[in-house]
């Protein structure tokens, strides 16, 4: 069974809402006033999908992963992200949004480069670069770091899709990543860094205490997101709770490819 709804409110702002366990749940967060909501129900995979459409702003929410937390910001945060620079490996600048202007891509942003989970998390995402080829999605990686890290970290890890830095946290701050000692040294954390020890992933310790990570502390914690087409259409944040902190596979995918 299938439903639609159009509505038009006139508050200018809606918390984040979440329905009976028995309903779809979509988490949303929009400051904008008149919108016009387009929402389509289906019940045999509880997901709603929602759109939002004030000049030319498109944001659409999918999430149906209880305890991800993934949740759609406001218009607010494409702005933001538009007025950041980025820089690929020949050190070119480009403004982030160009990397999904004209496609869709799932772009995941480093805790540094490193790092032992953004090791892991590169090779977690290009598993499933078969999948995102098939649907003509791109496969971006972004960490906070010199354009010479972004180069080790490439030539290191061989990571398939394109990769780019940020020195300046530009795209973190912008995205509001957490940062900060209690997030990165967790319990859960330090068994994961066994385990990844144990799948013979290792941290890369020159990287990890060169001037670009520790003027940060390395505290900084990172996220991923399905954006595109268009600059203003992000239709996926994840948040990164803690270091380690992968959301599952299934629901990038779904939020990139069905």
């Amino acid at each position: 069974m299938a439903a639609t709804l159009s509505a038009s409110p006139t508050y200018s702002s809606a918390a984040p809402q979440r329905k009976s366990s028995q309903s779809p749940r979509v988490f949303y967060n929009s400051s904008h006033r008149n919108l016009l909501f387009n929402s389509s129900f289906s019940h045999c995979n509880n997901t709603v999908k929602l759109s939002l459409e004030r000049a030319g702003i498109v944001v659409s929410a999918v999430s149906d992963s209880p305890g991800i937390g993934s949740y759609v910001e406001s218009g607010n945060t494409a702005d933001l992200l538009d007025s950041v620079k980025v820089f690929d490996l020949n050190g070119n600048g480009i403004p982030i949004s160009d990397l999904w202007k004209d496609r869709k891509a799932v772009v995941a942003f480093a805790r540094h480069f490193g790092c032992v989970f953004c090791r892991k998390r590169a090779d977690y995402l290009a598993s499933k670069k078969d999948l995102l080829d098939a649907s003509g999605v791109a496969l971006v990686l972004i960490g906070p770091g010199s354009i010479d890290q972004a180069k080790a970290f490439s030539e290191q890890t061989k990571f398939q899709g394109e990769v780019y830095a940020d020195p300046a946290h530009s795209s973190y701050e912008a995205l509001n990543f957490v940062s900060g000692f209690t997030t990165t040294f967790t319990p859960k954390a330090g068994l994961k860094i066994i385990e990844l020890y144990m799948e013979g992933y290792r941290q890369d310790w020159n990287l990890s205490f060169q001037k670009d990570t520790v003027s940060r502390g390395g505290w900084q914690q990172g996220g991923i997101i399905v954006a595109g087409p268009g600059k203003n259409n992000i239709s996926y944040i994840h948040k990164d709770k803690e270091a380690g902190d992968d959301p599952d596979i299934q629901e990038i995918l779904k939020a990139c490819c069905s």
